[in-house]
């Protein structure tokens, strides 16, 4: 399979360099853990001066790099990285959308399924690869620091089995981020120190570049350089904190063949619309008159009471050959800044591939049937003094409690049954019936609670899920990212969710099966997923800034009848509270 870039690499796991790498295990279960321990790159965060926007800071890295390392595996094996904290903050690494199958202890989330990883502290994580096959990253999960310290994961196919779709001439890995020129703990530290809305970034980046149109970043811009008429895979990623991202290629389509991890029926666009968490893989065509063409990227926002970056990050496609490039680039068409409809409508225009070697698995018959409203709050302070709407802090909350997080870990305290850490008294439905998506709300409902409640399933059980924004306050998309699981996008829309009508309207023949799914502005989103993967799994919104808020919750499902079905026990280098 053709790859792109430092991809190429393939070094002995006990010789790690720093380049991204491929550590292999042979079985298809997972390997086992004596499989696992064949494969343990050596990884170090630690702080690293980068020079951005004409301005030098030191950032959070990966082994001095920023993105950080790709992951190659292939389906289903396992892996073990050794992570060494040899920066100035907690830290954690989270494998984002890898199920970890009744393994959470490697899943990252920090005081959800470990203690962070203190400085000068290391910990072994094993990652088991089961399901998923395609394009998925690895990010830190403590405070802010994935702004920086995330990488690409490549999961290929089973050996002696290929793409559903022509082998690409080359593969080329897309990873969309933010920058700002202040440290971005600093951030977030001041924003919830003043109750405001934390300041939006700088610039966003292509493969870590602002590109041609941010001041001193032309030498640096991203290129990809193509043949003409060759087709390449893209592996996009939205790394950025808190905007979903349109991109497009001038004068080229893009015909998208995955997301999550998972394939898609093909289906060509113009532009693609991907939110904080998200993958998308896409094929492009080089069949254009040999030239330079820009890639573009830029901010979807929707709601008028939120600032948000309104820059465009660029890359360069470059062909091959002789001829007078264009200069500059020409541009690609983007919509509009808040078109809504050019967001919703690629959202809802992907389809699993659904066929006999890729099947998939709806469930048709729901169990366990859930209504969770995801809302931006406030809370009042005294004498009004914070930065929020009216003097208040901001908060967030699902069904109107706002997450607090516990000061040792929810999965150790299920495991070891430490009573006092965590509530299971997460609300089935919202507490609080009204026109969710009205004009004009009463202010008694702004208000959130806050606490520590988790919603246990038994397992097994098929959950469908109706996640319902909200204007309280604002009106805004949220990116929500289940841990532990992919589900199947089953239904969409805007306005409050009609019990009667809407089930109606839902795909159950062919719907994406994604690990992180926008709900839209002033809309509802419904998934579904079979409860199959025992242990303590998160869900928040991928909205950096939400989730700091406290746009979160906690699932804990139960463990099945047999050994197979049953929660790991944990490794024995857990690091401590």
């Amino acid at each position: 399979m053709a790859t792109a870039g430092r991809g190429d690499a393939k070094l002995n796991c006990g010789e790690y360099d720093g380049s991204d790498f491929e550590c292999l295990s042979g079985g298809e279960d997972g390997g086992g853990v004596e499989a696992a321990n064949k494969a343990k790159p050596k990884i170090t965060v630690r702080e690293t001066p980068y020079t951005r926007l004409c301005e030098t800071k030191k950032i959070l890295t990966v082994n001095g790099q920023y993105p950080g390392p790709t992951i190659h595996v292939h389906k289903g094996e396992t892996i073990v990285v050794d992570v060494y904290n040899m920066g100035n903050y907690n830290i954690t690494l989270h494998w984002h959308g890898v199920k970890q199958p009744r393994f959470p202890w490697s899943d990252g989330p920090e005081y959800i399924t470990q203690c962070p990883i203190q400085p000068g502290s290391n910990f072994s994580q094993k990652v088991i690869f089961s399901t998923e096959e395609g394009t998925l990253w690895w990010h830190a999960h403590s405070d802010w620091s994935r702004a920086t310290v995330h990488g690409a994961i490549i999961v290929y196919p089973k050996h002696g089995t290929g793409y559903p779709f022509p082998l690409p001439f080359e593969e080329v890995l897309i990873q969309l981020g933010e920058w700002w020129k202040k440290d971005v703990m600093e951030v977030i530290t001041e924003a919830l120190a003043t109750g405001g809305d934390p300041n939006i970034s700088d610039a966003f980046t292509i493969n870590g570049q602002p590109g041609d149109l941010y001041p001193c970043s032309k030498p640096g811009t991203f290129k990809l350089n193509v043949v003409q008429g060759a087709t390449y895979l893209l592996r996009i990623i939205n790394a950025a904190m808190s905007d979903i991202l349109f991109l497009s290629v001038a004068n080229h389509s893009l015909t998208i063949v995955g997301t999550g991890a998972s394939y898609t029926k093909p289906s060509t666009t113009n532009y693609i619309t991907i939110s904080p968490g998200q993958t998308i893989d896409a094929l492009l065509l080089a069949d254009q008159q040999p030239d330079r063409y820009y890639i573009a990227a830029r901010a979807y926002a929707s709601s008028v009471n939120v600032s948000f970056d309104n820059t465009t990050t660029t890359a360069v496609v470059q062909y091959y050959g002789q001829y007078y490039p264009l200069q500059p680039p020409s541009l690609p068409y983007l919509p509009s800044y808040n078109d809504t409809f050019a967001y919703f409508n690629f959202s809802r225009s992907l389809r699993s591939l659904a066929s006999e070697s890729h099947p998939i698995d709806v469930p048709l018959n729901v169990t366990t049937k859930l209504i969770s409203t995801v809302s931006v709050n406030t809370i009042p302070c005294a004498d009004n003094s914070c930065d929020g709407p009216n003097g208040t802090r901001l908060s967030a909350s699902m069904n109107n409690i706002s997450f607090v997080t516990p000061s040792i870990d929810i999965l150790q305290a299920y495991y070891s049954n430490i009573s006092g850490v965590f509530g299971d008294q997460f609300p089935h439905l919202p507490p609080f019936i009204f026109n969710f998506t009205a004009d004009y709300q009463p202010l008694i409902l702004v208000v959130p609670n806050r606490g520590t409640e988790v919603l246990v399933l038994d397992y097994e059980s098929t959950v469908e899920l109706v996640l319902q924004g909200t204007s309280l306050v604002a009106g805004i998309e949220h990116p929500m990212h289940l841990h532990g699981y992919s589900f199947y996008v089953v239904g969409s829309g805007f306005g409050n969710y009609d019990t009667d009508k809407d089930p109606l309207t839902y795909n159950l023949v062919d719907p994406p099966l994604q690990d992180t799914i926008a709900v839209p502005k002033n809309g509802w989103t419904t998934i579904r997923f079979r409860a199959n993967n025992p242990g303590v799994w998160f869900m928040h919104c991928h909205f950096e800034r939400h989730a700091s808020w406290g746009m979160e919750m906690v699932l804990i499902v139960k463990n099945g009848r047999d050994s197979n079905t049953t929660l790991l026990p944990p490794p024995p280098d857990m690091p401590h509270c």
